[in-house]
């Protein structure tokens, strides 16, 4: 007993130590909905896991090291749907984020992001009218496009050295026209649209070179946000696939520990009944 109890008590304060990486995700996420992915969603289920977890490992070490019947129910009970809340959590993200990613382009070392690739809720979500002008407008707040232009020597950088650039996917959606249109560079935020393909892909019509405006209205902005999200979602997901490992190694020894517990508990009347039976007859006197 002593053995599962202080495993069981172990085992909680690890879990305890991994909430914090719960929560921390989930604040991550909540700074990076004000900044750049810009969609205010998964970060306070994440963090109201944590901090379940939190709360619910606490009890679980009580219960272990006291051997406290009610804590270790609270523990097992309130675990148990924990685990399923973030069994949920992660199958959610990965369905929400299993399509889509960046088309790669020729001498060219980012990519290129189309609306069309991905499917499903998230999109909708995203490219919904009432959604996409809050969206759209924090990802202009964000300052993305006004960070990814450079000079040297006090002009601005050259195309070839601008076509090596490695932009993040909001950057490559939403700041330049698609490469499909065929605009010249001028700079970053900058393109003529001479000669260029308007007719081929909607986008190149949406494109603005008012830098209030750039692509911000267009489809690449809504993809380039939505790779966003999946990076993101994903590499919390990650972190939480393994705080479930260990949630449910610590959840099969908890129930281990509880049992032990009942058993001590319902043992300690009888051996005490076996103890008076046990005495000299001459206290009986």
């Amino acid at each position: 007993m002593r053995a599962s109890n202080h495993l069981i008590g172990l085992l909680n304060f690890l879990t305890f130590l991994l909430s914090l990486p719960i929560i921390g995700g989930g604040i991550w996420l909540s700074s990076r909905a004000n900044t750049t992915d810009c969609l205010k969603f998964l970060q306070w289920p994440l963090i109201g896991i944590g901090v379940t977890v939190m709360i619910v490992s606490l009890a679980g070490f009580g219960g272990a090291c006291y051997r406290n019947t009610f804590l270790m129910w609270f523990y097992l009970f309130v675990m148990f749907f924990v685990i399923g809340a973030l069994v949920g959590f992660i199958i959610f993200a990965y369905a929400v984020t299993e399509r889509g990613s960046g088309r790669p382009l020729p001498n060219r070392a980012y990519f290129d992001y189309y609306l069309q690739d991905y499917s499903g809720w998230l999109r909708d979500r995203v490219a919904d009218d009432s959604y996409w002008a809050k969206i759209s407008s924090c990802v202009r707040d964000s300052g993305s496009c006004r960070k990814i232009v450079r000079t040297v020597s006090g002009v601005p950088e050259t195309v070839d050295m601008f076509y090596h650039r490695h932009l993040t996917p909001v950057e490559s959606g939403c700041c330049k026209p698609p490469t499909v249109c065929g605009y010249v560079y001028v700079n970053e935020t900058a393109w003529d649209v001479g000669g260029g393909v308007v007719g081929g892909e909607p986008d190149c019509g949406r494109w603005s070179n008012d830098q209030d405006q750039l692509c911000y209205a267009c489809d690449s902005c809504k993809a380039g946000v939505l790779a966003n999200l999946k990076k993101s979602w994903r590499k919390v997901s990650v972190v939480n696939i393994i705080v479930l490992i260990v949630l449910v190694v610590s959840y099969v020894i908890g129930y281990a520990a509880f049992r032990n517990n009942r058993r001590i508990d319902n043992d300690e009347p009888a051996s005490t009944a076996r103890m008076t039976k046990s005495k000299p007859g001459w206290f009986n006197v």
